[in-house]
Order: structure tokens, then C-alpha cells, then sequence
């Protein structure tokens, strides 16, 4: 028998009808009736405000004595020693006073591509130190704008090219963090200053680097994703821009891909970037090439194309393996087709015959045939025996 275990239930509940809850239902509205409206000062509950009136909101725009002028950036030409005077629009969209810190830093290039100027910790030394305010503190009546004035004077060892920075206008306030630590905030908003100093103009982009991945897929006519990642540095003494794409070419140039150009992010001097691109669709050609074609531009004119190789090994190994197997294959097949060589004769041949050496002359008979037991005789003497 199986073994049973106790077990709780909790008992069900009987869900009540459609009668029984219109009578509820019922019930409800006649006693509100009853009960007439809430009692004078029981106010009925209203939704939170969908926005902290106390919030500070305001803006900052180039502006002249008499309010804005329609410019969207501080833009300068100016030599060494020159100065200019120029006014900053700060407007108090908020409902109470603000007070803000109004003062001059220097831009950079974010690792990203973004503009962004340098933190309040830190002390300007470019075009934001040649900026001066007359009071860094200005306090704005809520709807009001302040249109305050302010130096710019270029040094005379000022370098030639571009000189990036931005007019601030601060607001500093307390806060409170998600676990209950007070904080100070300090939130600004600028506008942008554009200072080109005369002299020699040197643009130059340069690609520093090129990396190439790839995936190889096991299917000889597969596709794979090919990666580039390339960075590129305004190596010029002016900003840049433009756009930059990739061509994927495999053995003998053959073009497989290219992707849509598209643009670079504002390189101030000295900047870099690392743009990542990647080519979707690429076969397994044994062998490819990525060119990194760059079209810069400064804001007078275009500037030579820029480009840059790097290559990676992608062979069809599915491919290959076949390949090889069946040379194996074949050359096993040769080795067996291959005649047997034949092995040395061992028959015997004709003896050979060794002629006889000539006899030494001496006495014939008349026949010619030598004459057994005779000598000659030494030369002057007699035959033994003779008589």
C-alpha cells in the first residue's frame, strides 16, 4: 500500500452570487446617501503634484547689452593680446530668486565623443583662464533674465588653432542622498566659446590603431560578423570632424563589404576616439582586410582622406578538412596502383672462358710443334756431351 501522509486544507470559500453583491452594491449607495456630503473642512484627498514647485530651472545663451543676439555659441577670431567684451544671457525659469556662479573653463573631448568642460575642482589654463567676469556671484529674480558681461583677452604667447571652453553659469544647492547622507549639488549649464587664434593652421587626423576580429564559421559558405575597432587622434592644432568607414576586401582585393560612412564626433586638439564597427555578412575567404577610409573636415574645408589596414586569418577549416582528407585519399590510392619493382636476377649465364696466354717461343720440329727437353745452348759455349 502507499503511504499516506496528513495533510492541511484550507476550506474553500463560497464566492457570493450576482445577487448577493448587487445587493452590496446597493447597500453602499443608499448609505452615502444617508451620510450626505464630507463635513466642512474634512477636504476630500488630492493627487501629489506631478512636479517639485520647488525645482530650479534656468538658461544660458549668448546674449549683448540689450538681451540675446540669436547666436548659439560664443565664436571668436582674435591675435595674441587682443580682447573682446561680451555679455552672457543667464534666465531665472523658476519661481523664487536664484543666485548663480557665473565663470569661464576649458572644454575636452570625452572618451566617447561628447563635449564636456572640465569639473568646478579643477582650474582652468586654457581659453576658460583668459575668460573674466566682473563678480563671480549674480542673483536673478524668478522670470528675470541678467545679461552679465565678461573679458576675454588672449595672451600674446597664445598658440595658433583652436581654443575650446564655455561660459558657466552655476547653482549650488543641498541634497540628500538614497541613504540619507546630505550632499552638496552643484548644477550648471553653459554656453559654448569658440576662440581660433591667427596664426599657422596645422589639421592632421591620425589612426593610431586597427583591430580586426572575426569569428571564423565551421560552414564554408557561412557568414560571420567581422569587428573593427579603430582610433582615431586630432593630431592639428584645430577641431575636426567628418565621417569614417570600413571596406572588408578579401584575397586579390575583392570587395566583400563595406559599411555606411558615418560621422565623428567634434575632436577638439589633441583629442582621441575609438569608434567600433561592426560588418555583418562576411564569408570565410581565407584571408581578410579591413580599410579604415576616414574623410575629415575642419570648419573651413575638407581635409585628405585618412585610411588604415589591418588583416585576419579566416579559413573555411570545414573546407580545408575536406581538402586535405581527400589528398590523403588520393595519394593512399597512388601508393597502391604503384607497380612492384623486380627483384635482381639470379639465373646463371654463359661461364665465361679465359683465353690461354701464348706458350713462350722456343725449338720446333718440322711441324712446328716444340721439341720436349731441348735448351738452347748459352751463347758462345758447346752442348754438354757432344763429341
Amino acid at each position: 500500500m502507499p503511504l499516506l501522509t496528513p495533510s492541511t486544507r484550507t476550506p474553500r470559500r463560497r464566492t457570493p452570487g450576482p445577487a448577493a453583491r448587487f445587493g452590496a452594491a446597493l447597500a453602499a449607495a443608499l448609505l452615502a446617501v444617508l451620510l450626505g456630503p464630507p463635513a466642512a473642512g474634512e477636504a476630500a484627498p488630492r493627487p501629489a503634484p506631478s512636479a517639485d514647485p520647488g525645482a530650479v530651472r534656468w538658461a544660458v545663451q549668448p546674449s549683448g547689452p540689450g538681451g540675446p543676439t540669436g547666436r548659439n555659441y560664443f565664436t571668436y577670431d582674435l591675435a595674441p593680446g587682443d580682447t573682446v567684451t561680451d555679455h552672457v544671457g543667464v534666465t531665472n525659469l523658476g519661481d523664487r530668486p536664484l543666485t548663480f556662479a557665473v565663470y569661464g573653463t576649458d572644454a575636452y573631448t570625452t572618451t566617447d565623443g561628447a563635449f564636456a568642460l572640465l569639473p568646478s575642482d579643477r582650474a582652468a589654463t586654457d581659453v576658460g583662464a583668459w575668460i573674466g567676469v566682473e563678480r563671480r556671484s549674480w542673483t536673478v529674480p524668478p522670470g528675470r533674465r541678467a545679461d552679465i558681461p565678461f573679458r576675454l583677452t588672449v595672451p600674446r604667447d597664445a598658440t595658433p588653432g583652436d581654443h575650446t571652453g564655455g561660459v558657466i553659469a552655476a547653482v549650488a544647492q543641498d541634497g540628500v542622498t538614497a541613504d540619507g547622507q546630505r550632499v552638496r549639488l552643484d548644477q550648471r549649464i553653459a554656453a559654448r566659446v569658440y576662440l581660433r587664434v591667427a596664426g599657422e593652421v596645422r589639421p592632421a587626423v591620425t589612426v593610431e590603431s586597427v583591430r580586426v576580429d572575426y569569428d571564423t564559421p565551421l560552414n564554408p559558405i557561412g557568414r560571420a560578423d567581422l569587428t573593427v575597432t579603430y582610433r582615431i587622434r586630432n593630431s592639428g592644432n584645430v577641431r575636426v570632424g567628418g565621417t569614417g568607414a570600413v571596406v572588408v576586401d578579401g584575397p586579390g582585393g575583392w570587395t566583400l563589404s563595406r559599411t555606411s560612412p558615418v560621422d565623428l564626433p567634434e575632436l577638439l586638439p589633441g583629442a582621441e576616439f575609438t569608434v567600433t564597427e561592426r560588418v555583418t555578412g562576411v564569408p570565410p575567404a581565407l584571408r581578410l582586410t579591413a580599410t579604415v577610409d576616414l574623410a575629415p573636415t575642419t570648419v573651413d574645408t575638407a581635409l585628405p582622406p585618412v585610411r588604415r589596414t589591418a588583416s585576419v586569418w579566416a579559413p573555411p577549416w570545414l573546407l580545408l578538412a575536406a581538402l586535405a582528407a581527400a589528398g590523403a585519399w588520393l595519394h593512399l590510392r597512388r601508393r597502391r596502383r604503384r607497380p612492384t619493382s623486380a627483384a635482381p636476377s639470379t639465373t646463371p649465364g654463359p661461364a665465361s672462358v679465359s683465353e690461354p696466354s701464348a706458350a713462350p717461343a722456343g725449338p720446333a720440329d718440322a711441324s712446328g710443334a716444340p721439341v720436349a727437353g731441348t735448351a738452347e745452348p748459352p751463347a758462345g759455349g758447346t752442348a754438354a756431351g757432344a763429341r
